[in-house]
């Protein structure tokens, strides 16, 4: 039996309740992050197009774990993960200092749902690639080069 992704009421369980900002403009900029159609999500979309990839889905929900970006009739599943939330490997971008023991929570948790999605995917025979923010900022041709050869040999 697959593993379930849990659901957004249960990680607020096991987080407990969202701190309180510590300033304006840090409240503006939490409240501006979003879960879908992210900037990074879109250029990726836009340079698949260009490459002559489109017909993608968007987040569909018949492959597990909803991948941003599926094709499904080659099984591949793309994930367009933010450096923050993720905790990207390549910058490895710095822990908030007030809560920390909430944001480590939560990055924690984000890091196992990710590995529960693609361990997932793998297992119904997908092949799962993911695309940092900071790749696509620092090269996008060089990061979407990589997914359209694995989209060739599919």
């Amino acid at each position: 039996m697959p593993a379930r992704t849990r659901e957004p009421r249960e990680m607020t369980a096991l987080l407990g309740p969202i701190p309180e900002a510590t300033s304006p403009a840090v409240s503006r900029s939490m409240k501006g992050n979003r879960g879908k159609n992210t900037a990074p999500e879109l250029l990726l979309r836009r340079l698949l197009r260009q490459a002559g990839f489109p017909g993608y889905r968007l987040h569909w929900k018949k492959a597990p774990g909803h991948p941003d970006i599926s094709y499904p009739g080659r099984r591949v599943a793309i994930f367009v993960n933010g450096c923050f939330w993720h905790r990207c490997p390549h910058c490895q971008p710095a822990e908030p200092k007030s809560h920390s023991d909430y944001w480590h929570q939560k990055f924690e948790l984000n890091r196992e749902r990710d590995a529960r999605k693609r361990e997932e995917l793998e297992r119904a025979g997908w092949v799962v690639i993911t695309v940092w923010e900071c790749e696509l900022k620092s090269d996008a041709i060089g990061a979407v080069a990589g997914v359209v050869k694995t989209l060739q040999a599919r």
